[in-house]
């Protein structure tokens, strides 16, 4: 007998559930650093648009996430 569960593990590895949920960046502008939210469930790589909470200046942000659910998050001035 095949173990369905068994062919789902395979296809789609659940890892140890979890990931970040937010990062820590430098704004380009205004040089303070921002704790952020992310989102895992949008996506391995995410591309978005999001204000300095500090100067209220626009960023292009970046995120990665790794296949154990650690993000990696990069700022750039928004053009």
């Amino acid at each position: 007998m095949i173990d369905f569960f068994d062919d789902l593990d395979d296809e789609f590895p659940l890892g140890d559930g979890t990931a970040d949920t937010d990062g820590v960046v430098i704004c380009p502008y205004c040089g303070e650093q921002n704790v952020i939210a992310l989102d895992p469930g949008s996506g391995e790589e995410q591309d978005y648009v999001e204000d300095c909470q500090v100067c209220c200046q626009p960023w292009r942000v970046h995120v990665h996430y790794d296949a154990h659910g650690g993000a990696s998050v990069m700022v750039e001035p928004e053009r």
